[in-house]
């Protein structure tokens, strides 16, 4: 691998970053930049798997605090992620890098059902791998499904490339200008502060398998290749006794 740090990662990627400056839908521009950095990565020798939300499309959480029953929205947020996958397959591909579309709920017409080993035998072949349809079940969020499948294919790292905020803060920095971003933090200190970046059931599984998650702006500069390279942008988490 050509000044990676990483032969398997995990790439969650939220689906309002798929819009762009817009308040939904796909921004073909956005999804082209970021095949284009997925590809930089790949030529890196690195195996890569993707992670995207569905919150450009739909949201169960808003579904659901409107009075909908949570499981239904939720199940509609899931197919939400499955056409952001297909969208990303079809940009990657576009650009020569052979991509697969794996989905926790089966639709043999669109896309393979998630098989690990098979996942793990694409990526041992230089295939991007988008896992679609979060874990398939209901009240589990897509950062717990970025945890959960790096937890079953070994990957080495979560690389959490958010679209509006470079890293993780003290408070909103959306909100709050004078809010102070963390270069590094423990999962323990992110559970207890009850930081936004990932849901504490994600948080805790990278944690018990000691997984690493890197937090940083998505920008059209490459920003997905640098962490890999081990650049130190944005904010990290893992344990304590890992630096």
């Amino acid at each position: 691998m050509s000044g990676s740090q990483y032969k398997r990662i995990v790439l969650k990627l939220s689906g309002q970053a798929l819009a762009g400056s817009g308040y939904g839908g796909i921004d073909h521009e956005v999804i082209s930049i970021i095949a284009r950095q997925v590809q930089e990565v790949v030529e890196l020798g690195v195996e890569v798997s993707i992670v995207v939300g569905g919150g450009n499309i739909w949201r169960g959480a808003t579904g659901s605090a409107s009075g909908m029953d949570r499981a239904t929205a939720d199940y509609m947020g899931m197919l939400a992620t499955c056409i952001n996958s297909l969208a990303l397959q079809d940009a990657l591909e576009r650009i020569g890098v052979v991509t697969r579309v794996q989905t926790a709920i089966e639709m043999k017409e669109i896309a393979e059902p998630y098989i690990r080993r098979r996942a793990i035998r694409h990526l041992e072949k230089g295939r991007v791998v988008i896992f679609a349809a979060g874990t398939g079940n209901p009240y589990f969020t897509t950062d717990t499904t970025a945890a959960l499948r790096a937890a079953e294919i070994e990957a080495d790292a979560i690389l959490l490339a958010k679209g509006n905020v470079d890293g993780v803060y003290d408070s909103d920095p959306l909100v709050n200008p004078d809010a102070v971003i963390f270069s590094e933090l423990s999962y323990i200190e992110v559970i207890r502060r009850g930081l936004g970046v990932m849901d504490s059931t994600a948080t805790s599984l990278c944690m018990d398998n000691n997984i690493p998650i890197f937090v940083f702006g998505l920008s059209t500069d490459g920003n997905i290749k640098r962490v890999v390279k081990g650049e130190k942008i944005g904010t990290v988490i893992r344990g304590k006794n890992d630096a």
